[in-house]
């Protein structure tokens, strides 16, 4: 008999963030893609068109303007073929999303002091942790503030963050919110620390007494450097879909938002939404769009990236 040496188990490499986004999108993706594989263009295939682009949660207006300038590019290009369509609506909704890419500029004075937002469940403090790590990798050292006095488990999620990530967190048991983020860009300041990132308390844009707290949170920052806070993030929950409409509205309004996170893109069916975020955000901005800074498709620590609008449209409609 002849022996065989039994080999190592290979390591199976970690998928790229292509993959992991592609697959996170996968299920708005076969909803929309599936529609391409008949020969012919016809009223059907705008109709189940529609009806994916709403199942996806684009919304009623993004997707009338999808739809509008897709049939205008066929008629115009006289497209016969559906697969020619499907990349006439990938063009169209890179159109559309492109307006919500900008870099996220770290290339300023220090202490960046940057708030953030959102209501109870949207994956904040998680962010936060995702965005602090995020910041280390670009060589830049980093201050958590544990604004979330309300609720203890947020000021033990960021603790765990920082640890983590061997970031330092100014917390109290409890007080002022304002007073702890007031504490940590003083600390900020005399230790020559690079990035701030203060959490908020999560809250409903219907709380009205909460979200003046978050006024007053912003103003207490001023009082420490009178150009801060020089970035208000809005973390939104991606399954929320057309509710997030709403949640930015609010909370730009309270607070004047320069940036959003998008997070749990992972398995939601409603990838769509960010057509409904720039379109809505087009019409209420012209021509300044509050901008997609970073998108997240997971739980772990590296899940959160920089928006590319090309790489997510590659995504959803390869």
């Amino acid at each position: 008999m002849f022996g065989f040496t039994k080999k190592p188990p290979q390591d199976t490499p970690a998928p790229s963030w292509s993959e992991r986004l592609k697959s996170g999108l996968s299920r708005t993706r076969d909803a929309i893609g599936g529609l391409f594989v008949r020969e012919k263009i016809d009223e059907a295939l705008y109709d189940e068109l529609e009806a994916a682009l709403l199942g996806a949660d684009c919304g009623v207006e993004a997707s009338a303007r999808l739809l509008e300038s897709l049939r205008s590019r066929v008629r115009k290009e006289g497209a016969t073929d559906a697969s020619r369509v499907k990349v006439l609506l990938r063009e169209e909704l890179l159109k559309l999303i492109t307006p919500l890419e900008k870099p996220f500029s770290l290339a300023r004075p220090k202490p960046l002091v940057i708030m953030v937002a959102g209501v109870n469940g949207a994956g904040k403090t998680t962010s936060i942790g995702k965005l602090a790590k995020y910041f280390q990798g670009q060589g830049k050292s980093v201050l958590l503030a544990a604004g979330d006095t309300f609720r203890a488990a947020a000021r033990e999620q960021l603790a765990i963050w920082g640890e983590r990530n061997g970031i330092t967190v100014v917390a109290q048991q409890s007080g002022d919110p304002s007073a702890v983020i007031f504490d940590a860009v003083s600390a900020a300041k005399a230790r020559g620390i690079d990035i701030v990132l203060a959490d908020t308390a999560g809250r409903l844009p219907t709380q009205l007494h909460l979200m003046e707290e978050i006024r007053k949170v912003k103003r207490v920052i001023a009082k420490v450097m009178p150009d801060a806070p020089h970035e208000v993030i809005l973390v939104l929950d991606a399954n929320t879909g057309q509710n997030t409409l709403n949640q930015l509205k609010a909370f730009d309004d309270a607070v004047g938002l320069t940036g959003l996170v998008l997070t749990k893109l992972d398995g939601t069916a409603k990838g769509g939404v960010l057509a409904a975020i720039a379109h809505a955000r087009s019409k209420e901005a012209k021509a300044r769009p509050t901008p997609l800074y970073f998108i997240g498709v997971g739980e772990g620590i590296d899940d959160l990236r920089p928006f590319n609008a090309r790489e997510f449209v590659e995504a959803l409609i390869d």
